[in-house]
């Protein structure tokens, strides 16, 4: 998935209120950035760190950047923006280039489920049981090469993984794909130390039947594409 405009490098001076940073350009202007993040963003909210920003021209939007990417001068990258994996994820789904999610016929976003909750992707195929699919961004590395999920405390992730284990239960395919935003992880956990409610429930949806995928990102200023599958290791803490 290509950015619709070409990002421009910057300085982080602070993120702040969650969805605002203050850059610094390199031509020396200060600029406030929306920050598509709700999490805790550890470890990529250090001031001084280059950042890379999508300008837009949009007249309804007060916010002339998005941050959309963590530049970590390594030739790594981490994608911050928590909108994209969907957009990247369902543009896989379609073209049928996510292994163990291939070959159904219908990809429909949004979909109504549970309690008052809608499934990210629900994929359908005659003779297939459904496949509810739900999506979450991994940007959280406190251990070299080992991405950890949630980077913060998360009730409604968890909660969205009880709604998985119903539909488990009731004879449909419930899938939690982790989308790792960054480059330099090859490993995924669950990190029960910043949130036990969280990991005690992917350990009881997995028992109910709901299936774990891991899979990384190409990220590069220009675009952001699925990568290979990861591994999935037990939980941290």
């Amino acid at each position: 998935m290509r950015f619709q405009t070409q990002l421009v490098p910057a300085r982080l001076i602070r993120r702040y209120k969650r969805f605002l940073a203050d850059c610094r350009l390199e031509d020396g202007r200060e600029v406030t950035a929306h920050c598509a993040n709700p999490g805790s963003m550890m470890g990529l909210a250090d001031p001084g760190s280059k950042v890379w920003l999508e300008p837009n021209d949009d007249p309804k939007k007060k916010l002339k950047f998005g941050w959309r990417l963590v530049d970590h001068e390594n030739g790594h990258f981490t994608g911050v923006d928590t909108s994209l994996p969907n957009r990247a994820v369902k543009a896989a789904l379609e073209a049928d280039k996510i292994a163990g999610l291939a070959g159904y016929d219908t990809v429909r976003a949004e979909v109504k489920y549970g309690e008052k909750s809608r499934i990210d992707f629900l994929l359908s195929g005659e003779g297939r049981r459904d496949c509810y699919v739900e999506v979450k961004s991994v940007t959280l590395c406190r251990t070299p090469g080992l991405a950890e999920f949630p980077d913060s405390v998360t009730a409604r992730g968890a909660k969205h993984l009880g709604e998985l284990a119903q539909m488990a239960r009731a004879g449909h395919r419930a899938v939690l794909l982790y989308l790792v935003q960054r480059t330099d992880c090859t490993d995924v956990t669950m990190a029960a130390d910043i949130d036990p409610a969280y990991a005690a429930a992917h350990a009881a949806a997995t028992n109910a039947g709901v299936e774990t995928l891991c899979v990384g990102t190409h990220i590069s200023p220009e675009c952001v594409t699925l990568a290979a599958p990861l591994a999935l290791r037990g939980t941290t803490g």
